[in-house]
């Protein structure tokens, strides 16, 4: 990245933008965790194997994150809803920018994240003034209630239960913001899909003793989000019957 002056709401994003060598087959809208940039291990690591898979990969920051880049200091993230307008004008901005390509017209687009961005993706899915352009989200790690923290008051499933748009969670089996046991526990809407990454931790790398390594379970992660993107499901819409919208019994 360049030298830029802190990327805010208002100003212009500084897209990472990385493609794959063939067929384009959707393009993936990426926001980082709380704690770490848009160029860190993990974020490189599924972007390329993404990439891999057909999917265009258009990351940003976070302005928090953004200043840490420009001054070295690191900032809390904040509270994740704070960050929704943020996502909101960086979608706006590929789509009406110069860093929308005339050649991916026509494909699947959709916004998700790790962690926390994944998170504030989620939120955006229930905004109805968001970009109909927009097909699905996908999730590296939702962070379902914080760490040692599950009690039904401190889950955060709002987002999931309001979202109009497909979700993908590919999430860890020993996620300590969402264990396996845990979530299976509970009902899902119908418009998330859940897949578990074998015997992995919030950054989907196994724990313990496993036959999965960090590199089997990111090429399943990429494999999995990669078919959503280029196939999302359609929408789950209720619609009010015809007699209730005109007031009649």
């Amino acid at each position: 990245m360049s030298d830029n002056p802190p990327i805010t709401a208002d100003s212009p994003f500084d897209f990472l933008i990385t493609e794959p060598e063939g067929e384009v087959k959707a393009v993936l809208m990426l926001a980082h965790g709380s704690g770490a940039p848009m160029d860190s291990s993990f974020m490189e690591r599924i972007s390329a194997m993404l990439n891999a898979n057909g999917i265009v990969v258009v990351r940003f920051e976070f302005s928090y994150m953004a200043r840490r880049r420009v001054d070295g200091k690191r900032r809390p993230a904040g509270r994740a809803e704070r960050w929704t307008h943020h996502y909101f004008r960086a979608v706006d901005e590929l789509l009406a920018g110069e860093s929308w390509k005339a050649e991916w017209n026509g494909l699947p687009l959709l916004i998700g994240g790790k962690s926390m961005g994944g998170r504030v993706a989620t939120m955006l899915s229930c905004d109805e003034e968001l970009d109909l352009a927009v097909k699905g989200v996908v999730v590296f790690g939702y962070p379902f209630h914080p760490i040692s923290k599950s009690e039904p008051e401190n889950w955060r499933l709002e987002p999931l239960e309001k979202s109009l748009l497909p979700i993908l969670i590919c999430q860890g089996e020993r996620d300590d913001f969402g264990w396996w046991d845990e979530v299976d526990a509970i009902d899902l809407p119908p418009q998330v899909s859940l897949e578990w990454i074998p015997n992995g931790s919030h950054d989907l790398g196994p724990t313990g003793k496993s036959e999965a390594t960090m590199k089997s379970n990111l090429e399943l992660a990429a494999r999995l989000a990669a078919q959503f993107a280029a196939n999302p499901p359609l929408p789950i819409v209720e619609f009010q019957d015809e007699a209730e919208e005109d007031g009649e019994e």
